[in-house]
């Protein structure tokens, strides 16, 4: 069992930084893939990073790229994700994400943060 839990958003200004953390608990967190989502109001949840297992590889969606940075320190069980050069569009909750292969289940499951709210004002 996974819990995940968010910090770090808020209301700041276009073009203003900010960073998310995602604490976990259990002990098995660094075997888990960690995604980044996000839900802004009317539209469906998106994809924004992910980040594989060790961290050797991650992922951005278009619209991020350059702008965002996902990062985690598994031996603190974080997931981080800078987001600099921040947009009004990127208003939304941010939702951390993990999956992991349970062997003795013989199935991925997967466990979700109850969000962060980021506002960018313009």
């Amino acid at each position: 069992q996974v819990q995940l839990v968010e910090s770090g958003g808020g209301l700041v200004q276009t073009g203003r930084s900010l960073r998310l953390s995602c604490a976990a608990s259990g002990s098995t967190f660094s075997r888990y893939a960690v995604s980044w989502y996000r839900q802004a109001p009317g539209k469906e949840r998106e994809l924004v990073a992910a980040i594989t297992s060790a961290g050797g590889n991650t992922n951005y969606a278009d619209s991020v790229k350059g702008r965002f940075t996902i990062s985690r320190d598994n031996a603190k069980n974080m997931v981080f994700l800078q987001m600099n050069s921040l947009k009004p569009e990127d208003t939304a909750v941010y939702y951390c994400h993990a999956v992991g292969w349970i062997a003795t289940l013989g199935q991925n499951v997967d466990y979700w943060g109850q969000g962060t709210q980021v506002t960018v004002s313009s």
